[in-house]
């Protein structure tokens, strides 16, 4: 499949993968400031989401497939790689899966472990904003608040509006197979993958996505990962605390 990317500055490649729901453009931001640093930056959409192109397969094992294929296409190789939540979940599986691509890994708070579906509510609203047919982006964000209460959530969900028509706003996932396919949003990394270089596990401190007894089962599939904490953050740490996330990164690498 290939991916749709935004692709920033020259130098050591780092590719970033967003999370479920998100697209490349949450990471633009950051992205300008790591390709200031010396690194050609590559904000890539995971397969049904963003503008890449939309499957009615989804799972983990396909979306690092396409990741190594999107390396192959653009002849990268020792990638720093780095993914947030399910970006996070497919970044490990890259890493296990084709090490010898991966010079260093960074997962922003996520385990390697399973996670119950909870997007249950979200998911609800964005069914609502699709069923709703809106041409105004003001109804769209009205109609989402009735579902989801945090305003930073509803405008990161937003970002995923485009205009399809004239009078018609749509939004840029799959959302039809992202429903149908939500148990594997959780799943856990295969037992025995292990990534023998060098990781960055970040987690926000007020997030409860990477927990203390998490680490041992981090540390079976990584033995060389490093943890950070990230005061005042929560799941999006990167958007919460994007200078102390930045400067995190920039010591690792």
């Amino acid at each position: 499949m290939k991916l749709h990317s935004v692709i920033l500055g020259e130098g050591r490649p780092m590719l970033i993968l967003h999370g479920f729901l998100g697209m490349s453009d949450n990471w633009k931001t950051l992205g300008k400031q790591f390709a200031d640093e010396g690194f050609e930056v590559h904000l890539i959409d995971q397969r049904n989401h963003g503008k890449s192109p939309h499957s009615d397969e989804f799972s983990y094992e396909l979306m690092a497939e396409d990741i190594k294929e999107y390396c192959q296409e653009h002849e990268l190789d020792n990638i720093i790689l780095m993914g947030h939540s399910m970006g996070g979940k497919t970044a490990m599986l890259v890493a296990a899966t084709y090490e010898n691509l991966v010079e260093r890994l960074i997962v922003v708070d996520i385990a390697p472990k399973y996670y119950a579906p909870h997007h249950k509510q979200i998911l609800k609203g964005l069914t609502a904003l699709d069923d709703a047919r809106l041409s105004s982006r003001r109804d769209a964000e009205d109609l989402l608040e009735e579902y989801i209460d945090e305003t930073g959530v509803r405008l990161f969900l937003l970002k995923n509006l485009y205009r399809k028509e004239k009078d018609l706003l749509s939004l840029k996932m799959n959302l039809p197979v992202l429903k149908d396919k939500i148990e594997n949003i959780g799943r856990a990394l295969p037992q025995h993958s292990e990534y023998k270089g060098p990781v960055l596990f970040i987690k926000g401190d007020n997030s409860n996505y990477i927990k203390d007894e998490d680490h041992e089962e981090i540390r079976a599939h990584f033995p060389k990962v490093e943890f950070v904490s990230i005061k005042n953050a929560g799941h999006w740490v990167h958007a919460e605390s994007p200078q102390e996330f930045f400067e995190a990164i920039i010591r690792f690498v």
